[in-house]
């Protein structure tokens, strides 16, 4: 048996199953917070068959005696907060609620910790959209930021309160940087699962055309089950920092929805775009440097997304009809 906690709020969300399993390997105890149970989606969990192995239970982070309540019962050694409104573009149509949730969780989980146990390993998924209108690529952890939306702002608050709380408290805090990162148990509203999911529909005549929005941007793109992996090393270092978890490149939109095509036999011209799907402001190039976190972490990545899309292609044929 392990001594090991973790609890890992945001579990019913991609990375959140991934990195429940990850933990599970290693012998955690872990611990999934959920807003509530009648909601609760936990079909990522059912995916993997680790349901059973995980202890879920209802907190509110914006509610301060709860998650204390949660510290007193399951005694954590490891947090990891994956907890947000995630949705660039619901952020836009709701831009208050989206800050709100997204920095006064984290500073309630600070908060708690601070005071419960400074020891404890914190872990906060920030975000790449943080940098937004970027002077230089490839982005570094010293890149400086330029939010373009609601939600990125809400992430760089969150970020900055991270570090605050690392270099005023001595906490082990560490912030993953996590570029796009796309698996099977991606919800269906994210582009690369849209794609996948609508170009099948096409290939078997069910749809006719994929509609989309600006699909000339570039942006970098990896495989999240490796994702995670990079998570549960930074709470493993003797010292916490901040890692950016990209693949080191960008691709257009337009090349991901031209491969998927390909491989399903779809002619180009069924990928149609609408002016109503483009974003009030838009990042035209993203990419990131990895070498912190392959270096210091002993991460290891190498795969392109046409590799992930050649294994999620696969694994959506093969659920498809499930």
């Amino acid at each position: 048996m392990t001594n090991k906690t973790a609890v890992i709020s945001g579990i019913t969300g991609q990375d959140g199953a991934y990195l429940a399993q990850l933990l599970l390997q290693k012998n955690y105890n872990v611990i999934g917070l959920l807003r509530d149970t009648n909601n609760a989606n936990v079909f990522g969990l059912q995916y993997l068959g680790i349901t059973d192995q995980v202890t879920l239970v209802v907190c509110d982070l914006l509610n301060r005696q709860e998650i204390e309540k949660v510290f007193e019962i399951y005694q954590p050694t490891e947090f990891y907060n994956l907890a947000a409104q995630s949705s660039v573009y619901q952020s836009f149509k709701n831009p208050i609620g989206t800050f709100e949730f997204n920095t006064i969780s984290v500073f309630n989980l600070l908060e708690t910790i601070k005071n419960f146990d400074p020891k404890i390993r914190f872990y906060q998924a920030s975000s790449s959209e943080m940098y937004g209108r970027v002077n230089n690529l490839p982005i570094t952890e010293n890149s400086i930021l330029h939010p373009l939306s609601p939600y990125a702002i809400s992430k760089a608050a969150a970020h900055f309160t991270c570090i605050h709380y690392r270099e005023s408290y001595q906490m082990h805090v560490s912030c993953g940087v996590l570029f796009n990162h796309e698996s099977y148990l991606r919800q269906n509203s994210f582009f690369v699962k849209k794609v996948i999911r609508e170009s099948i529909k096409i290939s078997r005549g069910e749809q006719e055309i994929l509609w989309v929005g600006n699909i000339d941007i570039k942006r970098d793109f990896g495989y999240a089950p490796q994702y995670v992996e990079a998570m549960y090393l930074m709470l493993q270092q003797k010292n916490p920092e901040d890692y950016l978890i990209c693949s080191g490149e960008s691709v257009t939109l337009r090349s991901i929805i031209y491969y998927v095509f390909n491989k399903l036999g779809i002619p180009e011209f069924s990928c149609q775009v609408s002016k109503e799907l483009y974003r009030p402001a838009e990042i035209v190039d993203m990419y990131g440097d990895n070498t912190k976190a392959k270096s210091e972490l002993g991460w290891q990545y190498d795969s392109t997304i046409f590799d992930v899309l050649d294994i999620l292609l696969e694994e959506e044929l093969q659920q498809y009809n499930h």
